[in-house]
């Protein structure tokens, strides 16, 4: 897989150049929160696991797409399947869009769109989910869009800045 389109964006696997841009994401401290890291990647490590980047989603149990709006190529999000099970025909769902400019814009929804056929359209997933902290109403707005469903709240969850929160599972399920 190259691309997917949608008519204002394109999901499009990693590439070498993605590399500041990931590296960026993973050590932004204000969505740790949403992206349950605990400590700060190094270049290096950004740089290997790009290189690993080719794997098939049978054999890394995750795919990770940038989100990109126009064709000069600079990622804007990235939106990802990860436990992937086979076996089970299930994955989860996460999405960052990088940049308070580019939020409020329609790009989660349509690359969350464009992701949702995808898996299950062409990798024959039953299920998705997501799992959103209870407080994150915009992440809870997106996915209950198009159509996951709240199934329960794991409780004290997450410990943020001396708190625990709450997080919800969302599913959708492929009728």
């Amino acid at each position: 897989m190259k691309t997917l389109k949608g008519d204002t964006i394109y999901i499009r696997a990693l590439e070498p150049n993605d590399l500041e841009f990931i590296y960026a994401i993973e050590n932004d401290q204000s969505i740790w929160e949403v992206s349950n890291t605990h400590t700060p990647y190094s270049r290096f490590l950004v740089k290997q696991y790009l290189e690993n980047a080719h794997q098939d989603i049978y054999e890394a149990k995750q795919l990770r797409l940038a989100i990109c709006q126009d064709q000069d190529f600079p990622a804007l999000g990235l939106i990802d399947l990860f436990d992937f099970d086979p076996k089970n025909n299930r994955a989860g769902v996460g999405i960052v869009i990088q940049g308070v400019e580019h939020r409020n814009q329609n790009i989660g929804s349509e690359a969350l769109d464009l992701l949702i056929q995808y898996a299950f359209y062409n990798l024959n997933l039953h299920q998705l989910y997501a799992n959103i902290g209870c407080e994150n109403k915009a992440s809870i707005a997106l996915f209950t869009k198009f159509g996951f469903e709240k199934i329960g709240v794991k409780k004290d969850w997450t410990f943020v800045n001396g708190v625990y929160k709450d997080e919800g599972i969302y599913q959708l399920i492929n009728v």
